[in-house]
């Protein structure tokens, strides 16, 4: 006859689980990383209108001032930038740099301030 199994302890639930910075910004680095190949079909949506001719570009440019657009070019273009300077730091890791506990987290906060202040320099400077 088969001995009962004994009871096993659960594995933590998301319930319980406190999200720690290193996990938020690797799930973020994923859904940057569908941010950025959206901000690169808005891209060739521009290349191609623009090549399609005045009336074309213009009635692009207009779509892409209304407000709603203008939030979402904005959440883009962090998008890009989170994902380009957070796949930076994880190459930093590959190679070996920044294993330490302090300097995964300064890496991080470096990161996060750093797509900020891109961003705002990049809408200011448009």
């Amino acid at each position: 006859m088969n001995a009962p199994i004994a009871p096993r302890p659960l594995s933590p639930h998301l319930q319980i689980y406190a999200p720690q910075l290193t996990s938020v910004m690797s799930i973020l680095h994923r859904f940057t990383g569908i941010g950025f190949i959206a901000a690169l079909c808005l891209t060739c949506l521009w290349l191609y209108t623009l090549g399609q001719g005045e009336v074309s570009y213009t009635n692009f440019c207009k779509w892409l001032g209304h407000p709603v657009m203008k939030i979402l070019f904005y959440a883009l273009l962090a998008s890009v930038y989170y994902h380009m300077l957070n796949g930076m730091r994880y190459l930093m890791w590959s190679i070996g740099i920044g294993y330490e506990l302090s300097s995964v987290y300064k890496s991080g906060w470096l990161v996060t301030f750093l797509v900020f202040i891109l961003t705002i320099l990049t809408v200011y400077l448009i």
